[in-house]
């Protein structure tokens, strides 16, 4: 079995997932994604890496989708809940989509594509639990592909980029390694679910820890984001430059009282992360003024999830990402590939597990 699903055999008891005001535990996603696991498979022994690609809504029934996929062999497509139409019909043609798992509410959109007929198409409350438990799943190999993510396209179209589950578990465990993730922890998720930063450094992360990843249920808003952490303990919260800004701006406008208890919730957590893109120096002393954390920048793309983070004890630099991750070789090199001196520009070149399946 992958190990990051076996892994929560140690966690049964735990609360793996909630949303709002619903719990789920380790042993209810470690059954419920075997059960959509057969369903799958269906009269087929393995999926043998067909693309399945998945639009579902964020929390529990998003990871039951996705470790479903791989328990039957499949490789885990994510789907951008925003895109319109033509980016999504994009995403299927250009990963060969065999399947097409989705909630309810997206129907619609689903219905709009151009789909070829051989492509099967599965409403996820539709599926009836498979009532054969002594059904069999494949074995699964380490190095077999799992997963496909789309870069942002900012200087051409989109790329597919293809993952090994050996990629996903070294990604997963050189940041575990470096932040200290402890199964005490409880995070809270308000990044999409189609890039590396939601479904790696956030939720792979805390399952693979005995963590709890939370969902609000609701649009981000940063009102919801600040009430929520009043209402549940949650310790390690990770996001984007963007959305500390509109919390920045958010919490500036309360009254002081009420920012005083803001700051002191806030220095009851113990770690902060901003990454995807550069932390303004301003955003990052705002934010350090109004919740006591200096933020930890970290350094990642699609094809490498994260290569260079700031320390978790030590000093953290604004304007520098910091030093590799464990497991993860970085080096500078010149236009010739050369290594270029101390204090030079170059181009960064990242070596590892870590690093996305070359073919």
């Amino acid at each position: 079995m992958i190990n990051l699903i076996s892994r929560a055999e140690k966690f049964l008891n735990r609360i793996a997932l909630r949303e709002g005001n619903q719990s789920y535990s380790y042993k209810a996603l470690l059954n419920d994604s075997r059960h959509l696991a057969l369903n799958l498979l269906g009269d087929s022994k393995d999926l043998n890496e067909s693309r399945v690609a998945f639009m579902v809504t964020p929390g529990f029934d998003y990871v039951k989708t996705q470790w479903a996929i791989w328990q039957a062999g499949g490789i885990a497509v994510p789907m951008c809940l925003d895109y319109p139409p033509h980016s999504l019909q994009f995403l299927i043609d250009e990963t060969s989509a065999d399947v097409i798992i989705y909630s309810e509410k997206f129907e619609g959109i689903i219905n709009e594509l151009n789909l070829n007929n051989s492509i099967r198409k599965i409403q996820l409350n539709q599926i009836k639990k498979s009532e054969s438990s002594s059904a069999e799943l494949p074995e699964m190999n380490q190095e077999r592909k799992a997963m496909i993510l789309f870069t942002s396209g900012t200087t051409s179209k989109p790329k597919g980029v293809v993952t090994t589950h050996t990629n996903i578990e070294a990604q997963i465990t050189s940041l575990t390694t470096a932040w200290q993730w402890q199964e005490t922890d409880e995070t809270l998720c308000v990044l999409p679910l189609h890039h590396i930063h939601g479904i790696i450094n956030i939720i792979s992360c805390a399952l693979w820890s005995g963590a709890c990843c939370d969902f609000t249920n609701e649009s981000f808003s940063p009102k919801s984001v600040v009430d929520y952490f009043f209402i549940r303990p949650v310790n390690l919260f990770m996001a984007v430059p963007t959305i500390y800004y509109k919390l920045i701006s958010y919490i500036s406008e309360l009254p002081d009282a009420k920012r005083s208890e803001i700051l002191a919730r806030f220095k009851s957590m113990r770690l902060m992360v901003s990454g995807s893109a550069a932390l303004p120096v301003s955003v990052m002393e705002q934010w350090e003024q109004i919740s006591g954390h200096r933020l930890l920048e970290r350094y990642g793309m699609t094809e490498i999830g994260m290569a260079i983070s700031n320390p978790l004890i030590g000093e953290r630099r604004a304007g520098h990402i910091g030093k590799p991750l464990p497991g993860v070789s970085v080096r500078l090199c010149d236009e010739s590939d050369k290594e270029v001196s101390a204090g030079e520009p170059g181009e960064i070149q990242i070596k590892g597990k870590n690093v996305f399946l070359n073919f």
